[in-house]
């Protein structure tokens, strides 16, 4: 029991982590276009900027998905309860 509860503490570290990476190198990425894109051409900056924004708000929407799957392991194990069953206890 003890086995599942710690590889799912590392798992939950994990995902959370990692997707945290992503979205930090997604949005260094995308600012580095966007600058790169308003310097190349002014006049289109307000529309670049609208889908800068857009975008930005759909990577941490990845993130949050993490989040939230990360908080239902934490919270509601199913792996534990398999395990029981799995014993008979």
């Amino acid at each position: 029991m003890e086995t599942v509860i710690g590889m799912t503490a590392i798992s939950i570290g994990l995902l959370i982590g990692l997707g945290a990476l992503g979205v930090g190198i997604g949005v260094g990425i995308l600012g580095g276009r966007l600058l790169e894109g308003t310097a190349r051409q002014p006049e289109l900056a307000p529309m670049l900027q609208g889908k800068f924004f857009l975008a930005i708000g759909l990577l941490d929407a990845v993130a949050m998905i993490g989040v939230g799957i990360a908080l239902f392991f934490t919270f509601a194990n199913p792996f534990i309860g398999q395990l029981q069953n799995a014993v008979g206890g």
